[in-house]
């Protein structure tokens, strides 16, 4: 079975490093290069450059739009349709959009980003989810350290869960290794009411 990889980042990269946009691009093909397939916001930007760099690898890209139709998508939205397999049209907004976007992941990865993408990793961080950091693309990318390091969280959230990390193919292959432990540890909920 193919590894589910939603990339979160910046749609306007105009606070990103200068290499933000190469670095996006070799994480979508390094993602496909090691059995995944990429899943975005299919929106511009870090997303879409990681999208592109998974076409171009002969990958698999899936684009979950903020948009209810594909006519919303393009003239409303303004978002590219280029890159994509398919784009499943949510009509929820960009918040609802985030929600079942990092719902579809096995793994979450942020590049570079501003509040959208904080919003896609807390939600990854509450479900849980390996989430791999691409660091030196500037942006949200460079606070989450900070972030957890001063935020009192007596849950411990992402411990163990998160990885940071400037090389795609040592960040994809680590929440692999997580993908994999998840996997083959799966523990099965009573049914509720139990």
């Amino acid at each position: 079975m193919k590894y589910k990889f939603v990339v979160s980042g910046a749609a306007n990269m105009d606070f990103c490093t200068v290499d933000t946009q190469a670095m996006a691009e070799r994480l979508g093909g390094e993602i496909v290069k090691q059995n995944g397939i990429v899943i975005t916001g299919a929106t511009q930007g870090v997303p879409y450059f990681a999208a592109k760099g998974a076409k171009e690898a002969g990958g698999i890209s899936i684009g979950i739009s903020p948009a209810a139709t594909y006519a919303s998508h393009v003239k409303t939205y303004r978002l590219p349709v280029d890159q994509f397999d398919f784009i499943i049209y949510t009509g929820f907004e960009y918040s609802g959009r985030n929600l079942i976007l990092t719902k579809s992941a096995d793994a979450v990865i942020v590049g570079c980003g501003g509040f959208g993408t904080l919003n896609e990793f807390t939600i990854a961080l509450e479900d849980n989810k390996p989430i791999g950091i691409l660091t030196g693309t500037g942006g949200t990318a460079e606070e989450i350290a900070h972030i957890m390091e001063n935020i009192k969280d007596p849950h411990r959230h992402g411990a163990g869960r998160l990885v940071f990390g400037d090389d795609p193919v040592k960040l994809v292959s680590e929440l692999i290794r997580l993908i994999d432990y998840d996997r083959k540890n799966v523990v099965v909920e009573p049914p509720m009411g139990e």
